[in-house]
């Protein structure tokens, strides 16, 4: 018998077009997926700091995150083992907020997400500028659960969300291409839904 995964073979006649192909309605469910160990990361110990090819290193700690603007995403998000929830709010700060304070520099092209466990993964500086990606903490009106990512975590809704790093620390930006965990293990470079970029060669 052949094993088949939901998911993979595009979309149905019927299906909501807010669903890219190959994904299915999570709904009421939020699937629980990371590679490391859930880390707990008091909210005084927390820090994100943007660096690399920037005019000026910045760190915020989270009393002073929590100053700035706040922004807002509603929308949907979407994982490359095939679910997406739909309709959901996120609260947090631009990233665009938080790059206006370090200033990149005209060489950037390319930024590293780092969370506090190590993790890592690589995005095109123009998939997180222009209202795309924010460093959020608050999902749904209430705080994000550490399993998904609190106290704060990067969000990129418009790609794959292993590119939303949980637990995020900081950005640091690059002037090249950089292989983050995942892409080093077969994901694709981009990650984007809509071309089903899921593995290296899609």
């Amino acid at each position: 018998m052949l094993a088949m995964t939901r998911g993979f073979f595009g979309r149905r006649r019927d299906q909501d077009p807010r669903l890219p192909p190959g994904q299915y309605d999570a709904r009421d469910e939020w699937p629980v997926l990371h590679a490391e160990a859930t880390p707990d990361i008091p909210t005084d110990r927390w820090t994100f700091t943007i660096e690399g090819l920037v005019e000026n290193t910045v760190t915020w700690n989270w009393d002073e995150i929590h100053a700035l603007l706040r922004s807002r995403y509603e929308g949907d998000i979407h994982c490359v083992t095939t679910w997406s929830k739909l309709g959901m709010t996120f609260d947090g700060v631009s990233v665009d907020t938080l790059l206006e304070a370090a200033t990149p520099l005209p060489s950037a092209t390319h930024v590293m997400a780092v969370s506090h466990t190590g993790y890592t993964t690589n995005l095109p500086l123009d998939d997180v500028i222009g209202g795309k990606a924010w460093v959020v903490w608050d999902a749904d009106g209430k705080p994000l659960p550490t399993i998904h990512g609190g106290p704060a975590r990067l969000l990129v809704p418009h790609l794959y969300f292993w590119k939303s790093a949980k637990w995020v620390s900081g950005l640091r930006l690059m002037d090249h291409d950089e292989q983050g965990f995942w892409e080093r293990n077969g994901y694709h470079d981009r990650g984007d839904p809509w071309t089903e970029q899921r593995y290296q060669g899609d």
